[in-house]
């Protein structure tokens, strides 16, 4: 039976579509995935020929002349370019010409195309993006972190009823814990919506943990963090740059002094364990839950390995049956 059928923006991203391409085209050899390029022919042709070893059969080309940039307003942008590439393959994805679509490209405008041509799932109301995060001991799924900024109640019930049932495939857990971020354990504590989500949580039949200050993030009392678009996209920036500045700040002290040096070359493996676990690179992307469309999104800075890391982690999902899940999950939701 053939694998998942992939379908990539070539063109989202900082790097692309050169390290797109690369990417593609590692999935595609090392993994025998039928992976579909989308965008301008002339600028995809000559990454292709760069390409060592030349260009595996399973990766092809859908030629459309238009791209958003990661500088355009993406509602404006999609309106002056109805054929740009992101929503060519979204559309390719709809018509059922391949299962899954995956993009490093502008997140605004991978989310107005994502619903455009899929819809929501019922139950959703909103789209929510799952990251992937180290924890102390093993992972855990926030989420949302950008889809869906204004949120309420009802909608992080719906995100914890996803980040259940994505959890189930992604970290193999069979009954996830569920916490609600917010400033204190109690269930008094919070904003109006952290309080009013607390009580439609503690009454449904997901297994909720109850609320997850900051402090205990990455400490692993649960494997789903509910929050509201802007609060997590925050906290995933500022993890972000916090892991930059301290590899800096490793780096300047451990400095060029012999001693030091001899330090550094010791923990060196464990050194290089740790990186893993934190590079969201080896995690390939957020899923877009919620829509009726499996959509795989992965940061603007990706390169190569981040790309072919993204795609197999959508042809995972692909193979997984994660929209079916999903939907049957929230058809379930109480």
């Amino acid at each position: 039976m053939p694998g998942p059928r992939i379908v990539v923006d070539a063109m989202g991203g900082d790097h692309a579509p050169g390290e797109v391409v690369v990417g593609a085209a590692a999935a595609a050899r090392e993994l025998g995935l039928t992976v579909i390029l989308v965008g301008p022919a002339d600028r995809l042709s000559p990454e292709i020929g760069r390409l060592i070893g030349g260009a595996p059969p399973s990766l092809s080309v859908l030629d459309t002349p238009e791209f958003i940039t990661m500088d355009e307003g993406p509602l404006a942008a999609l309106r002056r370019k109805p054929r740009a590439s992101i929503t060519v393959a979204a559309e390719t994805v709809a018509r059922g010409d391949a299962d899954a679509l995956y993009s490093a490209g502008h997140t605004g405008a991978t989310l107005l195309a994502a619903h455009a041509a899929f819809g929501v799932l019922p139950g959703a109301e909103r789209p929510a993006l799952a990251v992937l995060v180290p924890t102390l001991t093993g992972s855990a799924i926030m989420l949302d972190t950008g889809a869906t900024l204004d949120c309420r109640p009802l909608h992080l019930k719906a995100f914890g009823v996803m980040g259940s049932a994505y959890a189930k495939v992604a970290l193999g857990v069979a009954q996830p814990r569920i916490g609600l971020l917010s400033v204190g354990e109690e269930a008094g504590k919070g904003t109006e919506l952290v309080r009013e989500a607390h009580a439609l949580l503690a009454a449904s039949t997901l297994n909720f943990v109850g609320n997850l200050e900051a402090r205990d993030f990455f400490i692993g009392k649960a494997d789903v963090i509910v929050c509201d678009g802007f609060t997590g996209n925050v906290i995933l920036k500022v993890g972000e740059g916090l892991v930059e500045a301290l590899v800096r700040l490793l780096r300047q002290e451990l400095g060029p002094s012999f001693t030091r040096r001899l330090a550094a070359w010791l923990v060196q493996d464990a050194w290089a364990r740790l990186r893993a676990r934190v590079d969201a690179t080896e995690h390939g992307g957020a899923p877009l839950l919620g829509v009726n469309g499996l959509v795989l999104v992965s940061h603007g800075r990706s390169k190569a390995r981040a790309v072919r890391n993204g795609i197999v982690l959508a042809a995972r999902l692909a193979e997984g049956h994660m929209v079916s899940r999903l939907r049957e999950a929230l058809g379930e939701m109480k």
